[in-house]
This record gives C-alpha cells, structure tokens and sequence, in this order.
C-alpha cells in the first residue's frame, strides 16, 4: 500500500488507517463473550496490517483504557510495522475541566468524562496511554478535544517538552 506524508512530519502513513474506536467495547453494544470480542478485534489489526495499513488511531477513552489495552496485544512484536496514534483530552478519572457527558463503561459503571488538556492533564495521559500500549514512544499524539479553559499554547507546551 502506498503512503503519504502526514503534514510536514517525518511519518509515512498508509492512506487508510485502522480506527479502534469501537474495539472499546464501549457503547456500541457487545456480545456476553468479551474474550471472543478481543480475538476478533486482534485479528482485525492484524488482517489490517498484512493488507498494507501502517497506522492504528486509538483513544484512552476508546473503552476507558481497553482499546490501546488491545492495540498493545495486536502490535506486540509488529511495533516496526505500524505508527501508533493516539489522543489526550478526554478523561473519566479526573473531575477538572468541562463535564463533556456522562455513560456507563462496558460493565455498567456510571462515568463522567470531562474535557482537559491542562499541561499537567498531558503529562498524566500520555504517561498513562505509553503504560497501556506497552510503547515507549507514540508517534502521533492528537488533542481529542480541546479544552478552552486552557491555552493551547500551555498544552503545545506540554506536547513539546514531552517530545523532547
């Protein structure tokens, strides 16, 4: 598959990119066989990856932690075949920021998930999202959704240092 450059970056991305959005699990419904649900969607990155894709876009609130979780075990031992993409912004363990809305994870557990990009926020979520995806280095990190109580340039900041 061939790829183009992503912005004026270095990276190289396949024009089609696996979305792991609903890998999640989370509000789109699921089977009472989550193990079954995880194979699939495993094979599903994989399959992706043998028909040329470089490039997996996730999110930590994609399944409160479970998508990367899954992304994790689908890049193990592929990590230099595929370009790790992932967001920050959106946080269900911690009440700063906007109140963004209130569900239920996938086992039923009430969540509010609040919007923030506060640089210490950044810090503690691409900590956190490296810790899920069993990588040291992500190679796109995107806000999901910007947080207006903040100033953008002190989340840029918090980007910058970090990919120092």
């Amino acid at each position: 598959m061939q790829t183009r450059q992503l912005g004026e970056s270095s990276l190289q991305v396949s024009p089609i990119v696996f979305g792991a959005w609903a890998i999640g699990g989370w509000a789109w419904g699921s089977t009472t066989n989550r193990e079954d649900e995880e194979r699939a969607a495993i094979r599903a990155m994989h399959a992706a990856l043998a028909a040329g894709v470089n490039a997996i876009d996730t999110a930590p609130v994609y399944g409160f932690g479970l998508s990367e979780e899954l992304v994790a075990k689908a890049i193990q031992g592929r990590r230099d075949q595929v370009l790790v993409l992932t967001k920050l912004g959106l946080r269900w363990d911690d009440t700063q920021g906007q109140l963004w809305f209130e569900t239920k994870d996938q086992d039923g557990v009430p969540r509010s998930v609040h919007r923030t990009a506060r640089p210490e926020s950044v810090r503690h979520e691409v900590e956190q999202s490296l810790r899920r995806l069993r990588i040291e280095c992500i190679d796109l990190m995107q806000v999901h959704w910007p947080d207006a109580a903040t100033p953008i340039e002190d989340t840029l900041g918090a980007l910058l240092e970090l990919r120092r």
